[in-house]
Order: structure tokens, then C-alpha cells, then sequence
């Protein structure tokens, strides 16, 4: 039988179109080659490579060589795609986490300013969920890459810290939420994950989540800083939001945040406290609209989309919202024990205890970094 294709360099396959140009059946092939119509499908589609026998089969049935049909697509790299790959040409990031590759796609407006690694390209021989890569350059920085999975837009000014001050390392920020960022960790697709997920039963931050989701693994979590969480309200606060409570008003129409996120897990825990069951939480004008990240939940706000969202006062600042403080929340680094000596996490831990970084963090607003790249908890 065929083995699944694993090379370093993908491999390109000319059988089809050689059989197709002797007028020759796939049944026809398949039997010449003592091989079944199956694996005949397989070759000739890329899912799997021939061993030797086979390849040398169907050189002489097909009247050519064996490097007339299989040959290697020079400078490409294979990577894992993290994400639904995009079109061929598209732009990508490369970073090594553990001892797989794996491919970023430089996608929407933020992908305008930041600088690729190469491009997509997709020929045969690849196996399921791995495409290849044209590097346009030398791609050693993906050793000396991390990858940090978060939804607070302060972890990109983070990383472009980390290039400033560590130019010998890199930090790839993908925002995420904070339940992603950890299912990213559990799948070995990121070094670290930047977390605020509230356990309101027992009233800690991030360590319960970190158990769950990263069960029996001995995880090192940092304090990054703590911030103010509230609601979004529009500028002047017209509709006169004072407190949670007034979320049962229906006059008012609420955007939440997705599934996950941990400003959904706040503002389920406040609305509990209400005595707010959730069939009735459920019913509440806007509850089941959701937005992808907090500025996108400010922007819904300001657009007079929605009268009120939770999130963090910076969010509301951003945009020249109100905010209502109802909580401090922890945001802290998450980091399984085997990337905590990674050289671009290690320079992101140097970073954010550096003055000029927490100077920069306090003047968003509502952020407190006092105690940022401090070593608070380890899990497993």
C-alpha cells in the first residue's frame, strides 16, 4: 500500500496526466501496476505517495521515468495550517511550536502592516490539513518565534515591544478569546495564551480554566495586569445605565460577546447574581447577538447598533464611550512548561516589567500594571 506523504518538500505528481495522454483507463493502470483502482486514485490525487515498487510499476507502464512523474517542489516548506487556508499567493507567518511548523494566514486590515514570511502554494502530495510554503527569505525566525493566542489588543502593543527591544526574537500576537487562546495552548498551536476568565463558584481568576482545559499539564502563570470591566455605554449615557441591574430594562438592547470570551463569563456571573436564570438571560433584548472582539462590542455601541456591552474601560475609551465600572478582573499569561524558556517569551516577560511598556499599558485607561511579568501560579 501507499504511505501518507509526509515529506519536507511536497511532492508533484504527473501520473494522471501521463495516463491520460496514452489514452489508458485508470482500471487499465491499476491492473498493470497490481495495485487496486483505490490507491490508483490516492497516487494520482496527492493523498499518498508510492513506495519504490509501485513507482517503478508505473514508470514502465506509463513508458517514462520515475522522475517524470514524481518530482519535489523546490524551495517550498510543509507546514500545518492553523485556520481554513486561504488562496494560492496568500501571505502567511511561520512559527516552529514544539516540533511541528505551522502556517498563520496574514488575513484582513491588521495583515496590511504586518510583514509575511511567504506565501501559499498548493500542490499534490500533501497530507490532510498541512500546505506548503514559498519562504521569502531565510525561515529560521520561526525557531526564534512564539505565539501568543489573546483577545486585549495590548498584547499586540506587547509584541511590537518585543520586537523593538529583543530584535533577535519575534512575537506573534493572535486574538482570540480567552477559551480559544487555551484550546490553542491544549493543541499545540501557541506558546502562551493571554487569559481573564472569572470563576465566580470560587472566586479566582484563570487557574481553575488553565486545570480544565490543560488537565495534568504543569503550566507557569504570570500576572500581566489587572483591569477595570464594566459596560459600554454611548457618550453622555443618555439612556441613564447605572449598574447591571438596569441590563433587565427592556428599553434597552444589549450586544454580548461571544461564547468563550471572558467578558461573557462576566457579564453571566453578574447577571446571575441577579438571580437571572439563564432561559431568562436568554430573553434579554440582544443577549444572543454577539461580537468578536471588544472594540468590535465599543463599535456596535457608538454606531447606535446597541445601548449597552460589556468590556473594559480602554475599549470604551478607544472610542469615546461611557463606561460604568462593575469589576477588577486579573489578565494573565498562561505559558505550558515547556515553551517558558522560549526566547521571545522570555523577552515578552522583560518587556512588560520594563517602565517605558507599563507606562504605555496605564495610559489606555483602566489598566493596572504594577505587577506585570510576576510569576503568580503553576498548575499540574
Amino acid at each position: 500500500m501507499p504511505s501518507p506523504v509526509h515529506s519536507a518538500a511536497p511532492l508533484r505528481c504527473q501520473v494522471r496526466a501521463r495516463r491520460e495522454a496514452l489514452h489508458l483507463r485508470p482500471t487499465e493502470l491499476a491492473a498493470q501496476c497490481g495495485i487496486t483502482r483505490q490507491a490508483l486514485h490516492s497516487i494520482e490525487t496527492g493523498a499518498y505517495a508510492p513506495n519504490t515498487v509501485v513507482a517503478l510499476r508505473l514508470a514502465h507502464a506509463l513508458s517514462c521515468r520515475v522522475e517524470d512523474l514524481f518530482t519535489l517542489a523546490e524551495g517550498t516548506v510543509t507546514a500545518r495550517v492553523v485556520g481554513v487556508p486561504p488562496s494560492e499567493g496568500s501571505r502567511v507567518q511561520l512559527a516552529w511550536v514544539g516540533e511541528r511548523l505551522l502556517a498563520f494566514p496574514v488575513t484582513g486590515e491588521a495583515g496590511w502592516s504586518q510583514p509575511a514570511d511567504g506565501t501559499f502554494t498548493t500542490p499534490h502530495g500533501l497530507s490532510a490539513g498541512h500546505v506548503a510554503v514559498r519562504p521569502f527569505a531565510d525561515h529560521g525566525q520561526a525557531r526564534r518565534t512564539a505565539v501568543l493566542v489573546g483577545c486585549d489588543p495590548s498584547l499586540g502593543v506587547a509584541a511590537s515591544h518585543v520586537g523593538r527591544h529583543h530584535p533577535d526574537t519575534r512575537l506573534l500576537w493572535q486574538s482570540a478569546s480567552s477559551s480559544r487562546a487555551l484550546g490553542a495552548l491544549a493543541r499545540g498551536e501557541a506558546h502562551a495564551a493571554g487569559i481573564h476568565l472569572w470563576d465566580a463558584r470560587s472566586g479566582v481568576s484563570n487557574v481553575p480554566f488553565v486545570e480544565r482545559e490543560l488537565p495534568g499539564r504543569r503550566v507557569h502563570v504570570y500576572t500581566l495586569w489587572s483591569w477595570e470591566q464594566g459596560l459600554l455605554v454611548a457618550r453622555g449615557n443618555p439612556h441613564g445605565i447605572q449598574g447591571v441591574r438596569d441590563l433587565t430594562r427592556p428599553d434597552l438592547r444589549l450586544v454580548n460577546r461571544e461564547r468563550g470570551s471572558g467578558s461573557r463569563v462576566l457579564l453571566d456571573a453578574w447577571l446571575a447574581g441577579l438571580n437571572l436564570p439563564g432561559t431568562e438571560r436568554r430573553r434579554l433584548p440582544g443577549y444572543r447577538d454577539e461580537a468578536g472582539s471588544h472594540l468590535e462590542a465599543a463599535g456596535l455601541v457608538a454606531a447606535g447598533a446597541a445601548h449597552v456591552a460589556p468590556g473594559p474601560r480602554s475599549a470604551a475609551l478607544a472610542l469615546g464611550l461611557e463606561f460604568v465600572p462593575v469589576q477588577t478582573e486579573r489578565f494573565d499569561l498562561a505559558v505550558p512548561d515547556e515553551h517558558v524558556t522560549h526566547p521571545a517569551i522570555t523577552a515578552l516577560i522583560a518587556v512588560v516589567q520594563h517602565p517605558t511598556f507599563r507606562a504605555e499599558i496605564a495610559s489606555l485607561g483602566g489598566y493596572d500594571p504594577s505587577h506585570a511579568g510576576e510569576h503568580w501560579q503553576t498548575t499540574g
